[in-house]
């Protein structure tokens, strides 16, 4: 169990440093947003192509990885879909933000951090691949939904592809096309360049905890219990659980790997989801959920990694 706090307590500590932070006024939100934008214009991308051009690229690239983590992330994708659409009653634009609230990870500001402290490097390429799952996928097809909800009858595929051009504009998108790119062609960085990428790589997980905390200061959690029940019990159990059973159901991949699959789906949703809620009118819902999902996280992650390790 100490083993267990000794990898989960520092990532929560930073966490709340940034709450308090916040809270204190030692950091505005124009700031928090400043930092946010660095992690994911510089810090993470860095992260991605390190980890694509530290081994050759066929010990990266892991496509039972990809499948296993796209299959038990659809299946709960759908599970939540239909469930607030037929059970709960909920619209499209419901139904499809809360199956991409229970299936989409804050992958990179609050998996990653974990996923590197328990299995050290291998966190990196596994962030990479789930990148492509998450941003190439999983987003697009939720966004679509919703989008198709609020038109009231317009086209789907008109609201993928705005979705799917966006998000070519990503920047860990673009730093997983480079990354891809250099390590095909064999290209390898130059020491100042690479020293440069190490150090941006290095500062990604403190400054991402740092900003999940600032970020949950002012947001509201009352209100919204059977939302914040379904989308906690979705995110932090659910999830987890179903791409761990399609690691078993499909071929053998790295154990390191699998363990990682697992656990960066252990996740809260991510940190923007309030905001992408807030174009369907539906922002106080998944505010709650996020602070919810993130505060009950300690415990669920924990367990996780008692379980796996």
């Amino acid at each position: 169990m100490l083993q267990i706090l000794g990898i989960t307590a520092p990532i929560f500590i930073l966490i709340g440093i940034g709450f308090l932070s916040a809270r204190g006024r030692l950091v505005g939100p124009e700031q928090v947003l400043g930092l946010g934008k660095f992690v994911i214009t510089f810090a993470l991308p860095a992260l991605v192509i390190r980890a694509l051009l530290e081994k050759p690229l066929d010990e990266v690239f892991d496509a039972t990885y990809l499948l296993a983590y796209g299959i038990g992330s659809q299946a709960v994708f759908w599970g939540g879909f239909l469930f607030s659409r037929l059970v709960r009653k909920d619209g499209l634009s419901g139904s499809a933000l809360s199956g991409m609230g229970m299936s989409v990870s804050n992958s990179g500001f609050i998996g990653y951090p974990i996923v590197v402290m328990v299995l050290g490097s291998p966190a990196a390429v596994a962030l990479a691949l789930g990148m492509l799952v998450e941003n190439l996928l999983m987003i697009p097809l939720a966004l679509g939904i919703a989008e198709l909800g609020r038109q009231n009858g317009g086209s789907l595929r008109a609201a993928l592809l705005d979705t799917f051009m966006r998000l070519l504009r990503n920047p860990i998108i673009i730093a997983i096309s480079i990354g891809l790119a250099l390590a095909l062609l064999g290209v390898r960085l130059p020491a100042v360049p690479a020293r440069v990428v190490e150090m941006l790589a290095a500062a990604s997980a403190p400054v991402a905890l740092f900003v999940i905390g600032a970020s949950l200061y002012g947001l509201k959690a009352g209100g919204l219990v059977k939302d914040v029940a379904q989308l906690s019990i979705g995110k932090l159990l659910l999830h987890p659980l179903a791409v761990w059973l399609s690691f078993q159901l499909l071929p053998p991949v790295e154990p390191a790997l699998r363990v990682a699959g697992v656990l960066f789906a252990c996740a809260p949703m991510m940190s923007i989801y309030p905001i992408l809620g807030q174009r369907f009118g539906l922002e106080g819902r998944c505010a709650a959920a996020l602070v919810v999902t993130t505060v009950l996280a300690f415990v669920s992650i924990s367990g996780f990694i008692g379980a796996l390790t």
